[in-house]
């Protein structure tokens, strides 16, 4: 689907959509649980509904209906599930240590880019644990299961790693520990696992070089949880001046830095390190674009092993839009001269797409998105929500 865009401001207010970080959470600790939970989630988008469907094939009872999950927990994990995770990274990575604790074995399988991603790091981890792999890459099939015990992992390569094993150790026998190899990247992700899995009466023991799962815990469900609302989304409205309800400013989500991030671009001459909030590179990029003056984005490296290539399909989305950036090999530099408009190819990341749709409102003339439906991987509504705020948005 393509998008054409008239210049106009945004302004007004939105709900914020729930955090699909922390709803993948919630819906794995619920399926772990040890009776039924409701999630409050007012709406839904494609990764949620892959976590949900896998937690289903491994024997979860999963039912949405008036802006709620019923969460019927596995009572007993079904033998040799398919595990579809879609195009979902947090599916693949969260729920890899998690099958790989309660089943003898399973196919994982994914599609898009998700194949390539990383996941040897994990795969290795898992393997010196008791499990074994048919493939080094999606798709393939467990064998074995997670013992538990010392797990050995780095911390810089992927946060997701690390909350995966965190979610699965209180289901081994004996609990364990995760000990980093290279120091964490990407904190906040991490602080919202142990945040989630505290909301289940499960203790995790931080310290400076790793976790603690005490063994002998269970997930006890709250009977009724509440998403928070998403930082990471919302900051495409909050960067365009929009007003975005629903949000905790003590929330754990890395995201909510967006605010002071604005801020920095706003003063000028701005270095802004993305080491603990990577998903916020497009907007912010957007917003540094039209900020006349110069800001350098740094430490995101990994962003080139997200939905696309992100620091190139930033750059290309801010070139194709009259901008001015320069690609490095950990961040971007973005020269505040302005954005005329043009056509920007979304590379199927939803992030690329929403950026640009911001972009465009400020933009001198007409833009085209193409491959506007990327945002269904996240926020399903955002064109519907663009255009209540006074977005000029019609399918080419």
């Amino acid at each position: 689907m393509d998008i054409r865009i008239s210049p106009s401001r945004l302004s007004g207010s939105i709900a914020a959509i729930p955090s699909k970080s922390d709803v993948h959470r919630l819906l794995i600790c619920a399926s772990l649980a040890d009776k039924e939970t409701r999630i409050v989630c007012p709406s839904l988008s494609s990764d949620i509904e892959a976590t949900a469907a896998a937690l289903s094939a491994l024997g979860a009872g999963i039912s949405y209906s008036n802006g709620a999950f019923e969460v019927e927990p596995i009572k007993k994990a079904a033998a040799a599930p398919e595990i579809d995770c879609r195009e979902s990274g947090s599916t693949l990575r969260f729920l890899l240590p998690v099958a790989a604790t309660i089943t003898d074995g399973a196919r994982f399988s994914g599609r898009g880019r998700l194949p390539d991603r990383p996941i040897s790091e994990l795969i290795e981890a898992l393997s010196s644990r008791g499990v074994s792999f048919s493939a080094a890459k999606l798709p393939f099939v467990t064998n074995g299961r997670f013992s538990g015990g010392v797990v050995r992992i780095a911390g810089n390569l992927s946060s997701q790693y690390i909350t995966g094993l965190l979610l699965a150790l209180p289901c081994t026998e004996n609990g364990g520990r995760i000990e980093l190899t290279a120091p964490l990247e990407s904190s906040p992700y991490v602080d919202m696992t142990e945040r989630a899995l505290d909301r289940f009466g499960v203790r995790c023991i931080r310290s400076a070089d790793g976790w603690t799962v005490p063994q002998g815990q269970h997930y006890v469900s709250p009977g009724e949880i509440c998403a928070e609302g998403d930082w990471s989304n919302a900051a495409f409205f909050l960067a365009a001046g929009v007003e975005v309800t629903g949000l905790d400013p003590q929330s754990p989500q890395g995201d909510r830095a967006i605010l002071a991030q604005l801020r920095e671009i706003e003063r000028g001459s701005a270095v802004i390190s993305l080491a603990s909030t990577p998903d916020s590179l497009p907007i912010l990029a957007v917003t540094a674009a039209l900020s006349g003056s110069a800001t350098v984005f740094t430490n995101a490296a990994r962003l080139r092993l997200k939905e696309s290539d992100r620091l190139k399909s930033v750059r290309d989305m801010l070139i194709s839009l009259g901008g001015s950036a320069i690609e490095t090999e950990d961040g971007l530099e973005v020269i505040g001269t302005g954005l005329s408009g043009g056509i920007v190819d979304s590379q199927n990341d939803h992030r690329i797409a929403m950026a640009a749709a911001v972009a465009a409102s400020f933009a001198e003339r007409e833009t085209v998105i193409r491959g506007a439906e990327a945002v269904n991987k996240s926020y399903p509504s955002f064109w519907e929500d663009y255009r209540k705020l006074g977005g000029k948005a019609d399918v080419v």
